[in-house]
């Protein structure tokens, strides 16, 4: 098996991120921003609005529609209600950021092993797959620019033949911008840029003018057209959007410039190595390539004092400076594979044996917290809970009995194989957690049909709830008075929360309304801290009298 992996290293990068992802893609509810984008890819489909992209009917011109038309091509050929149908294109770029990642380390230290080793770092790091149901756009943005960066690397080392790597570059990074604008360029390239200049240094720059520039125009030809599209077809609306998305960046969740310093436990089961990979002083006599440590450890640093520097911030902006940490992570890794069972010094030992010991107690103690935490509906999920269980048990011990014999090579794999685990076999149990008050609205579009009622919303309906129903909801408002809502003799209404009192007198001179249903899509108690008021509304029918 190791040695079919050192062989076909990208074959089984991705049929390892194949056999981890795609079983349970399904399994988890989509998100607010997935269901933001999925509406969007279900209206080129259905409306045809390819280019002036929609979302339940009305502009959407805030992201660049790349990854849109993909997921697209994906629901038109597996199925539009599918959401592994739709998640799909989102793990294959998955695959593609651990690719280049891999390919990006073969040319810094010439080592397949290591270099498998850091792409299996990043694709096991905890906001890297988090990142795909949080904000699927991003792993799209990330996904081009890091194998346009794999190309950038080679254009800059080559003195012959690149210009392959010229055009690859160009095209990628256009991609890049199509898919969530300037983003990836900021967070991700121009670290990258700065890193490689202050370690490799830039050579040869005359001779290699004409295809920097390339570069560049390739990218803003490819990256930027459909922006010019838009603002030539609907300059009005493009403006409006344009100013509150600039307004946001000063404006919006603005926290200080300290806000990122914590951001290594992004990397989850990685964190200590994380931060332990931080510490040049310690590791820069220990790794065996320093230059390129120097590099990874730069271009992580930069990454992060870049996006310090904008006033919003969000958890999920940091995703991009996972992919140098991956990196990083791995030079510590290999350290510790060479050397660990000759060090005595308990200040390295330590920090080890609680990393992967904790690692281990998790995987011991899962039968009994999920048993805890699933005990009122675990009878629905026997198969699932014992199959976790087990595994996870097993690789516990396993971790423990190698920690022992302080064979880090095969703690680093278990550690892998466990994050793989969970998600293979845990992560089906979170459908456990459905309370009584669950119930989704899939089934209203299709009952209404039968009734020949039209549906609409009053003034807000979540994008969850918009992405369930299947269809588009006209907005109207009942505080705009009885002239305001439509003309129908009976139709259908959404509301955000039950309506008051004083808001039923008033409508009941015109209309008899009856409260039909309530549609909730927590998963969780009322009393719970991830309840969402956003996924709770009711149905009316409204009857003229």
């Amino acid at each position: 098996m190791i040695k079919l992996a050192k062989k076909h290293p990208v074959i089984s990068i991705c049929l390892f991120t194949a056999i981890m992802l795609l079983p349970n893609l399904d399994v988890l509810d989509v998100s607010i921003m997935e269901a933001r984008n999925f509406i969007t890819a279900r209206e080129m489909v259905t409306d045809g609005n390819w280019l002036l992209t929609t979302m339940n009917g009305e502009a959407r011109y805030e992201k660049p529609p790349l990854p849109t038309w993909l997921t697209a091509i994906s629901a038109m050929a597996f199925g539009m209600k599918s959401t592994f149908a739709l998640r799909l294109p989102a793990i294959l770029f998955i695959m593609l950021l651990a690719v280049s990642i891999f390919k990006i380390s073969i040319l810094l230290v010439k080592d397949t092993s290591q270099s498998l080793h850091h792409a299996l770092i990043a694709i096991t790091s905890f906001y890297i797959i988090g990142i795909t149901i949080e904000a699927p756009w991003d792993i799209f943005t990330h996904g081009f620019m890091c194998f346009a960066i794999y190309q950038l690397f080679q254009l800059f080392e080559k003195d012959k033949k690149y210009w392959k790597h010229t055009l690859l570059a160009g095209c990628f990074i256009g991609f890049s911008l199509l898919s969530k604008g300037p983003v990836s360029f900021y967070a991700l390239l121009l670290p990258f840029l700065l890193a490689y200049g202050f370690t490799y240094k830039y050579k040869n720059l005359k001779a290699k003018a004409f295809s920097f520039v390339s570069v560049l125009v390739l990218a803003l030809v490819i990256g930027g057209w459909w922006y010019l599209y838009v603002r030539l077809q609907d300059p009005t609306t493009f403006n409006t959007i344009t100013e509150k998305e600039t307004s946001n960046w000063s404006s919006y969740n603005i926290r200080p410039f300290y806000y990122y310093w914590s951001f290594f436990i992004q990397s989850g089961l990685w964190t200590i190595p994380a931060f332990i990979s931080l510490l040049y002083p310690y590791l820069k006599s220990r790794v065996n390539h320093l230059k390129a440590y120097q590099f990874s450890l730069l271009w992580t640093l930069l990454a992060v004092v870049l996006l310090s520097v904008i006033p919003e911030k969000k958890s999920r902006y940091l995703m991009p400076v996972l992919i140098p940490l991956a990196i990083n992570i791995g030079f510590y890794i290999d350290y510790l594979i060479r050397r660990f069972k000759a060090i005595t010094d308990k200040r390295e030992t330590l920090p080890v044996y609680f990393n992967f010991g904790l690692i281990a107690c998790i995987g011991l103690a899962f039968p009994v917290l999920a048993y805890i935490f699933l005990k009122d509906n675990i009878s629905n999920h026997w198969f699932s809970y014992i199959l976790a269980s087990v595994i996870l048990f097993t690789i516990g011990i396993a971790i423990i009995l190698y920690l022992k014999r302080k064979d880090i090579r095969m703690v680093f794999k278990l550690t892998v194989i466990f994050f793989a685990s969970i998600i293979l076999t845990a992560l089906p149990l979170s459908k456990g957690f459905t309370n009584e008050t669950y119930n989704p609205i899939t089934s209203l579009k299709d009952e209404a049909k039968n009734q020949s009622l039209n549906i609409y919303g009053n003034n807000y309906i979540s994008p969850e709830m918009l992405w369930y129903y299947g269809g588009k909801v006209p907005f109207i408002s009942l505080h705009d008075g009885l002239s305001a809502l439509p003309n129908e003799n009976k139709f259908g209404l959404i509301t955000k929360e039950t309506l008051d009192e004083r808001m039923l007198n008033k409508l009941e001179a015109e209309f008899k309304i009856e409260k039909k249903a309530a549609y909730n899509l927590n998963r969780v108690s009322e009393d719970s801290r991830q309840y969402n008021d956003r996924l709770l509304n009711v149905y009316y029918i409204f009857e003229r009298k």
